[in-house]
């Protein structure tokens, strides 16, 4: 799919198109890009972002990602009309894909939908079909490989056994003497759940770059989303329900988007005063510090870099995901995209992934959820429950790591209390 022009709407409504529709599209058709069907301006009416914006919604939301999306399609089954604004020029947020070469390259590194929850499958599956891929990366050590998640191949690998009682013993006899009953951070979970050789050579490196931060100084809860298992499994995840929407993500956010009206390019917190006069309420997924101004102070995220390029070959790694656990290299991880969907191509793409401390300016990936962050959040939350038209919602509006099941699931329980 492309990306709009800067300073353009992104619909897929359907009302009539103005004259000045019809120019914006012959322009970006003239410009090389043929396929601009769901590029089209609405009826001009009021001027913001640098475009004319029809008015009055119901809705003004904030972020074109999954969860503004699923607000937006569920309003739109309730007859409500509905504005979305994103900063960035494509839909999707961080599950934005981008087809290059035949392959459908995740921009955002490497999401894999999965879930226990049945009523959330079917959601999804209404908007795409989904393949069968299993997660199941692989970690690299210096010149050593290893299965993740930490199972019995991990084990048998790193002791040569080849029993779980074998591991167990081995496993237990390494945490006896470190009398941890309840972990305090994630070194101590870690340490209590696998052991110090597993520790120091899968997860310590690995887990700084991730974070920047000591292990030390990071929340247990991090390392309870690694699966730990005593059988010869390989798949990441425990959920009854795995896959990549054929096609890539991309396409399931624009049918989300079908009956909405998508402005791209328009940094709303620029143009806050303008676009909130245009809607009855306001859904906004965007950061909560950053809404406010930071004037309570800064709450601290986790950003991501990537190094994308394609390759003279069909095959570079094997796998969709290679973690680099070595604190010496750089990288967290390299993704090569082509095996999310069992990709044939003559070349392939990879995206080597570079973890950062965010600053302003930068995507905000990761909350940092310790004490301290976790206190300014509840100060801002105090701010934003005074507010009388304005919803904070999604992975930054509530400062909260989410997968996309959960991101789902949350959005649909927000519908449920808002809309009926």
């Amino acid at each position: 799919m492309p990306q709009a022009p800067r300073n353009s709407f992104y619909r897929r409504g359907k009302r009539g198109y103005s004259q000045s529709a019809l120019l914006l599209v012959n322009e970006y058709h003239h410009a090389g890009h043929s396929d601009i069907q769901i590029f089209l301006a609405v009826p001009p009416t009021q001027s913001v972002c640098g475009m004319e914006i029809e008015m009055k919604y119901d809705y003004l939301i904030v972020g074109a990602g999954l969860c503004g999306a699923v607000f937006a399609y569920e309003a739109a089954k309730k007859g409500k009309k509905c504005l979305v604004v994103e900063k960035r020029n494509h839909i999707a947020g961080n599950i934005y894909c981008e087809e290059r070469s035949g392959i459908n390259v995740h921009m955002y590194g490497a999401h894999i939908f999965h879930t226990s929850d049945t009523k959330i499958w079917q959601y999804v599956n209404r908007f795409a079909e989904f393949n069968n891929y299993i997660n199941s990366p692989i970690a690299r050590y210096k010149d050593e490989l290893y299965n993740l998640p930490f199972n019995m191949n991990t084990f048998s690998k790193m002791w040569n056994i080849a029993t779980p009682q074998e591991a167990k013993e081995i496993i237990a006899s390494q945490i006896a003497d470190l009398n941890i009953k309840e972990p305090k951070n994630l070194e101590e979970q870690a340490l209590s759940l696998v052991g110090r050789d597993v520790y120091e050579k899968l997860i310590k490196g690995y887990t700084q770059k991730q974070w920047g931060r000591s292990c030390t100084e990071l929340p247990s809860f991090i390392i309870k989303r690694l699966p730990l298992r005593f059988t010869y499994d390989n798949n990441y995840f425990n959920d009854r329900y795995q896959g990549i929407p054929i096609g890539g993500y991309t396409k399931i956010v624009e049918k989300l988007l079908e009956e909405a009206d998508v402005r791209l390019g328009c940094d709303y917190l620029k143009n806050k005063d303008e676009l909130n006069a245009m809607a009855d309420k306001i859904i906004y997924t965007g950061m909560i510090d950053a809404y406010y101004d930071y004037k309570l102070g800064v709450l601290e995220y986790r950003s991501v870099r990537f190094e994308t390029e394609e390759l003279d070959t069909d095959n570079y790694q094997g796998n969709a995901v290679v973690n680099y656990t070595d604190a010496d290299v750089p990288y967290t991880r390299i993704i090569e995209h082509k095996h999310f969907e069992y990709g044939k191509q003559p070349t392939t793409i990879i995206s080597r992934e570079y973890s950062s401390e965010w600053k302003k300016g930068d995507e905000p990936y990761y909350p940092v959820n310790n004490d301290k962050n976790n206190s300014l959040y509840e100060k801002y939350r105090e701010l934003a429950n005074r507010e009388d038209n304005i919803i904070f919602a999604g992975r930054l509006g509530g400062y909260k790591y989410y997968d996309m099941d959960k991101v789902i699931a949350a959005t649909l329980e927000l519908c449920e209390k808002e809309l009926n």
